[in-house]
């Protein structure tokens, strides 16, 4: 008796003919390999299903290609192999391909002062296109910072400044009392309120780029900020991020002036959209500022 073939429903003509812009599976577990670790991560996978006769597309085709993630380190040449994969297993039926990767990066960073370290979660989405052979590769960084209001600072110092006179006057000024009451609670009578907040980067590579530029994005980010939340802190670490939250007094508009100005030297991107949320301590709503950017073509 010869085996029975195993139908194969996708094959049939679909009953209504009409093309398809995206087909595939969200939510797809994959590891992949970033900066030499291996980082659990969630997929989507897709095509186009041009054919409008065609009845559906083969997904454990695209499932199967992902396979390439686990043991090659992720990178736009990887992202392109897995993507014209997908086209190579339909052709016929679909002439774009996408895949969206989601996870989270971790890096250990130093403290400010001390010698400790620790490890920060920065969310990282990996977007990936190949369409009429015209491949392009989109990332979006969650980057977390703290942002001292510069209102509340004047304000605040404006109140030190009373309470000064308020306990020197018609007194003699001697260094030792000053310096006392500097240090003391009557001094400091008010302080700024700071937030930590969130700029969110989306950003196009160059066509070209060989390597995801994540690490010297985010460090490119932080440092235009100047103040990166910390991990593991020692007092003298919490003294000086104090310090640079005083030294960097920003308004969501002046971090995402900052942000754009900075990335927009970078050699790895052609367009960038800057949002930053400053989840406000005053007001029981967020403070919120975007700027878009695109390299003119040259």
């Amino acid at each position: 008796m010869n085996a029975l073939t195993l139908p194969d429903v996708a094959a049939q003509v679909s009953s209504q003919a009409l093309p398809l812009d995206w087909v595939g599976m969200c939510g797809i577990a994959i590891p992949v390999l970033i900066d030499g670790q291996r980082l659990s991560a969630v997929a989507d996978a897709g095509v186009s299903l041009d054919d409008g006769d065609a009845r559906g597309i083969h997904m454990s085709r695209l499932y199967l290609a992902l396979e390439m993630l686990e043991e090659t380190p992720l990178s736009p040449i990887l992202l392109r192999r897995i993507l014209q994969q997908f086209l190579d297993s339909h052709e016929g039926l679909s002439q774009t391909a996408s895949l969206s990767i989601h996870t989270d990066l971790l890096l250990k960073r130093p403290a400010l002062t001390s010698p400790l370290a620790g490890w920060k979660r920065y969310p990282v989405s990996i977007e990936a296109r190949l369409r009429n052979a015209v491949f392009h590769v989109e990332l979006k960084i969650q980057i977390p910072y703290s942002s001292t209001c510069p209102c509340s600072a004047a304000l605040a110092r404006q109140l030190i400044q009373q309470q000064f006179l308020n306990d020197f006057a018609n007194k003699r000024l001697e260094h030792a009392d000053i310096l006392a009451w500097l240090g003391s609670a009557n001094g400091i009578v008010a302080t700024p309120h700071s937030q930590r907040s969130t700029a969110t980067l989306s950003l196009r590579l160059k066509a070209n780029v060989d390597e995801l530029p994540l690490l010297s994005l985010i460090n490119d980010a932080e440092a235009a900020l100047g103040t990166a939340v910390q991990t593991a802190v020692k007092r003298a670490d919490e003294q000086a991020f104090a310090l640079a939250n005083g030294q960097n007094l920003m308004f969501c508009e002046d971090a995402a002036r900052r942000l754009s100005a900075a990335l927009q030297r970078s050699s790895h991107i052609v367009a960038l959209d800057v949002r930053v949320v400053h989840a406000e301590s005053l007001h029981a709503h967020d403070a919120v500022a975007e700027s878009r950017w695109q390299r003119e073509a040259s």
